[in-house]
């Protein structure tokens, strides 16, 4: 029998880390809600899985189901347990080996958090100053502008205080239940480290994915936005010298570059939406300009822009670690964007775990779970066995998109080799057991055909040569390309000389 090979940890540089909405994830109280006994009982699934690190969407109290407006920065919201209970999750969770990042809302709060409420009695108020005020007359103009970003809808970013438009307005950027925070004052700043110090002194977490980055400061004090976080980075680093942090910054590499140097990762946007639209339009490199400010050149291939994008922010900040990913809470799921086409979920996910970077993956992702927006939609309840068996399903809200007749749960398709579950399992265990493929840089290779997406993983003397086809057809390879390599892995039956199947990997060394 062949000896099982070691798995390499590389957390953060190059591991991979799972997010999860709690309230969705697992319930062990049978209220309906994810909680954190409950997703502290799926840890082993998780180890066993290959996932090195957790990221929590928010878990702090708040009003709203998402609880991105948190009322209470240190505490932990009543549906998912206590305190006691997260500590304990997090001392649970390293003894599987599994890192733990919460996400650590400081752009703003909600308009029910204490400061806000103080604030909102005047202008004398001590709290006054840690929100942003204006006349009315002065935001003329900023309140009748109608503009949007990919990362938000509003079109409302000034609100009066109880419908009172004659008095001075707030700015909220994302709506008026999220009254951003003025980091103008340096109280306001305090507090924010204060809470940071919290969660990694107290609570012992390894890091914060941060929401919203790019709105510390409005577009036009983007160089102030630029400092907070470089500030925000050494105050934390003064507590946890290894603390990890990841952006969000929803923009173009021109506009993420600057931001490199106050983080250790920033989500690659770009990456994402490139691989979807490749396996869409079976074509590598095809352009996505729907709505998202992320216009691509259709003369360079996914891995030359990806390269770009990596070099433009390690000059910024050498030690940067590029965060790869399919999708995310913001976004339509996977499976639902590819059609409900298996086998182009299966290739996306070959592609992610293939290229260099630190893979994130979002919940049910691995099997295969669907959702289309509105939100709540893209944040069902995970299917771990059938209804009648599963002990664990929340039932928060009723699914739309991943019900029982539309995807099969966790402990089918364990028991299926040909399952969307255990292709990710397989490729996470490639990864994780091949050093090139964990840690090796990347070179773009010049098939000569644009439904091949195609690289090597170069690691000092080793290299691997990787190759998908994201067309519904077969593809034939150069065979001069071939020359002197041997099979590596194979997602589907191959031998020397075929054509690449549709949707199927090959690796080479």
């Amino acid at each position: 029998m062949e000896k099982e090979k070691e798995l390499i940890s590389s957390w953060p540089e190059h591991g991979i880390t799972y997010e999860i909405f709690v309230q969705s994830f697992c319930d062990s109280n049978e209220d309906g809600k994810g909680d954190i006994k409950g997703m502290e009982s799926k840890l082993p699934y998780l180890q066993g899985f290959g996932v090195e690190a957790v990221w929590l969407m928010p878990i702090m109290p708040s009003p709203s189901y998402h609880k991105y407006d948190v009322t209470d920065y240190k505490n932990i919201h009543p549906d998912y347990g206590t305190l006691d209970d997260f500590k304990h999750f997090v001392d649970s969770a390293h003894a599987h080996n599994i890192k733990v990042v919460i996400d650590l809302i400081i752009n703003h709060t909600s308009s029910q958090h204490p400061w806000f409420q103080e604030a909102i009695k005047g202008g004398d108020n001590p709290y006054r100053d840690y929100f942003v005020w204006a006349d009315k007359d002065s935001i003329a103009e900023e309140i009748s502008k109608k503009e949007t970003s990919f990362d938000s809808d509003n079109i409302t970013q000034w609100h009066a205080v109880n419908e009172d438009t004659t008095a001075e307005h707030y700015y909220g950027f994302f709506t008026g239940e999220m009254p951003d925070l003025n980091y103008d004052n340096p109280k306001v700043r305090e507090e924010v480290y204060e809470i940071g110090r919290f969660w990694l002194e107290e609570v012992g977490v390894d890091g914060f994915r941060l929401d919203a980055a790019k709105h510390i400061y409005p577009d036009d004090r983007a160089e102030d936005s630029h400092a907070f976080w470089e500030e925000f980075k050494g105050e934390m680093q003064k507590v946890k010298p290894e603390v990890y942090l990841v952006g969000e910054v929803w923009a173009n590499t021109e506009t993420q570059a600057p931001y490199a140097k106050g983080f250790s990762s920033l989500f690659n946007f770009d990456l994402a939406y490139s691989i979807l639209k490749s396996i869409e339009e079976g074509v590598d490199g095809a352009a996505f300009v729907a709505g998202n400010g992320l216009e691509m050149d259709l003369d360079k291939s996914l891995v030359e822009r990806f390269k770009e994008n990596n070099e433009a922010l390690q000059k910024v900040n050498p030690d940067f670690i590029v965060a790869t990913f399919l999708s995310n809470h913001d976004q339509n799921r996977v499976m639902s964007v590819l059609e409900d086409d298996e086998q182009k979920a299966a290739v996306a996910a070959s592609i992610l775990f293939t290229l260099p970077g630190a893979p994130y993956l979002y919940y049910g992702e691995e099997i295969g779970m669907k959702g289309m927006k509105p939100d709540p939609n893209i944040r069902e309840a995970f299917l771990w066995d059938k209804k009648a068996s599963d002990n664990c399903r929340t039932s928060w809200i009723k699914a739309e998109y991943s019900t029982d007749k539309t995807v099969k749960p966790l402990s089918t398709q364990k028991e299926d080799p040909h399952s969307l579950f255990n292709h990710y399992k397989e490729m996470i265990r490639l990864r994780r057991t091949n050093e090139v493929l964990t840690k090796g840089n990347i070179e773009y290779v010049q098939m000569n055909n644009k439904s091949l997406i195609s690289f090597l993983r170069i690691l000092g003397d080793n290299e691997l040569l990787v190759i998908h086809n994201i067309s519904s057809e077969d593809q034939q390879i150069d065979q001069e390309i071939l020359k002197d390599k041997s099979l590596y892995f194979s997602s589907a039956e191959w031998k020397s000389g075929d054509p690449i199947a549709p949707y199927t990997t090959i690796i080479f060394n």
